[in-house]
Formats: C-alpha cells, structure tokens, sequence
C-alpha cells in the first residue's frame, strides 16, 4: 500500500459503452479508445449493453452471431489499444428489466460456450460467471430514471457495488445527475461488507475521467478482480474528488 495519493498513477476506466453495441452509445470503439488514452488512462473496459438491455444488436439473432457482433465494439476499441499502448478489456452490463450488473473477467468465445447466460436469473448469473472465473458488481445501485421501474439491491448476489459513477456527479455529465445515488451505494457496500468500484459509465469521447486508480499496473482483466476482492489499496474517482477503497473521501 503507498502511503501518496500520487502513487496511485494507474488509472483504469471500468464502465464505457460504445456506438456498436450500446443503442445509447454515441461513438465507435476506436474512437473511444483514443480519447482514453488522450485522457490518461492505462487501460479501460469496454461493458456495452448486452440483451437484457439497452443493445444494439438483434436479439433474435443466432447466440453464437449475436455475442460475435456485440463484441465489435470491443474488438474495434482493442485493435486501436493494441496498436498505441493503451490495454483493452471485455466486459458487459448485464440487464435484469434496468437492474444492471458490470461483468468482468469473461471473453466473447467463453460467452459463445455458454448459451445458459442469456436466460440466467441474477443468482444464477452469478454462478456461470463465477464458473469462468469472473466476477459481478452492481452499477449504480440507487438510479432512478423514467426506464427504471424500481430500485432493486442485489448485494447479497453481486462480487461489489459501483458505489462511484462519474455520470452522477461529473461537472462534464448532461444526464443522470445525483448527489445522494453515490453515497447511498457506498453506504449500502459496508452494510454488506462488500468491495466498492468506480467508473465514468461514458458514451461518448467526452471523457469525464473517472475510474479505479492502482499504485502497480494491471496486465490483464484477472488482475483488476484480484484488486477489488483482494486487500490492497486502490483508488475511486469520478474525475474530480478522490476516494480510498472504502469510500472515504480524501482530495
């Protein structure tokens, strides 16, 4: 654990859509990637909105043809990154009628292995996830937002909880604005002893900067699990104010 705020220079975007596969999304997985990278960051995760969602693609289409297109946004974003030194991650946001989850640690031909995820309940999700050596956080527990029914808690189901989304507080976010949402996440992660992620949850390439910052770099998407589920310190920012691990603020 590093004792200085700027020890923490690696900085890793956690929830970012792109225009191929989130029907929300206003630019290309390339595009994306670059102006991550013209922001600072070392590497991001690219979560578009899979089928229970806000996608983009079919969903009558064939599994195995859905997931292979879904994944372009990422392929796109990676080819870019793997080309100009910025590293590039799957992942998605799962959605369970606008309950959503980010899942981390899986690839497109591992979701093709495993069609039992289209139809999967939150618990079972949870499980084939885990079976692949993934892992689930709930994104931003407390929205309210005209598509969103309920606000439905999973935190007895999900790995943690997005308790920082740059959407909410960002100055640069034209939606979703809400100074309680991100506190009242946190505070819903220590009543439940669970770990705390934040991300920018950004559709465009106007960045907003927020993220998970690490004192060591993180090679691979394993690499980030370990970090949020282990003991280590790591940072939460919304491109602005700065949190310890648990929340705290503390710049």
């Amino acid at each position: 654990m590093s004792d200085s705020i700027s020890d923490y220079k690696y900085k890793y975007e956690t929830h970012l859509h792109t225009s191929e596969a989130s029907a929300c999304g206003r630019c290309p997985g390339e595009e994306m990637a670059k102006a991550c990278k013209e922001a600072g960051y070392d590497g991001i995760f690219v979560t578009d909105h899979a089928w229970g969602g806000n996608t983009a693609i079919d969903r009558s289409l064939p599994w195995s043809e859905w997931v292979t297109r879904f994944a372009q946004g990422y392929e796109h974003a990676k080819a870019w990154g793997d080309k100009n030194g910025l590293k590039v991650w799957f992942g998605y946001e799962a959605g369970f009628d606008a309950t959503e989850f980010l899942i981390y640690g899986i690839t497109p031909q591992w979701m093709i292995d495993h069609p039992e995820l289209h139809d999967a309940t939150i618990p079972e999700q949870l499980d084939i996830i885990h079976s692949g050596g993934g892992m689930v956080i709930q994104a931003h527990p407390y929205r309210e937002e005209f598509y969103i029914k309920e606000v439905r808690l999973f935190p007895q189901y999900a790995d943690g909880l997005e308790g920082v989304n740059a959407t909410h507080t960002n100055p640069l976010s034209k939606a979703h604005r809400s100074d309680v949402w991100d506190p009242q996440a946190i505070e819903l992660a220590h009543s439940n002893n669970k770990p705390i992620t934040a991300g920018s949850d950004v559709h465009s390439t106007v960045i907003f900067g927020g993220g998970v910052l690490s004192d060591h770099p993180l090679m691979n998407p394993q690499d980030y699990i370990s970090l949020v589920l282990g003991s280590d310190m790591y940072l939460l920012t919304d491109g602005v104010m700065i949190r310890d691990r648990y929340g705290n603020i503390i710049q």
